[in-house]
């Protein structure tokens, strides 16, 4: 499966009832499960964005379908980034020639 990194900010209504951000991962975790991704890793953070988390997905497809409907819930806005392991970066530059 690909790997994706989300760069998340929580909207108004997110930093609002931000005593719920916790609930609101394990329900993001189910989320994903269903669309048959699995969210490995969330982190709260300090700086620019409130929340970085880390998913795996089948495609690109999937993962955007996982943003829309976790934002939609309102709480959050999403970036999302396909990332590269280092033996997938490897192949891209022997591939690239």
């Amino acid at each position: 499966m690909a790997r994706y990194v989300s760069l998340i900010n929580w909207t108004d209504q997110g930093i609002t009832a931000f005593q719920d951000t916790t609930d609101r991962a394990d329900a993001a975790a189910d989320l994903a499960k269903s669309l048959g991704a699995e969210l490995q890793e969330i982190y709260w953070c300090l700086g620019a964005y409130d929340l970085v988390a880390i998913l795996e997905a089948p495609d690109d497809e999937t993962v955007t379908a996982f943003a829309l409907k976790l934002s939609s819930a309102g709480n959050v806005r999403t970036a999302t980034m396909r990332a590269y392991s280092r033996d997938e970066m490897s192949a891209i530059i022997a591939k690239a020639g």
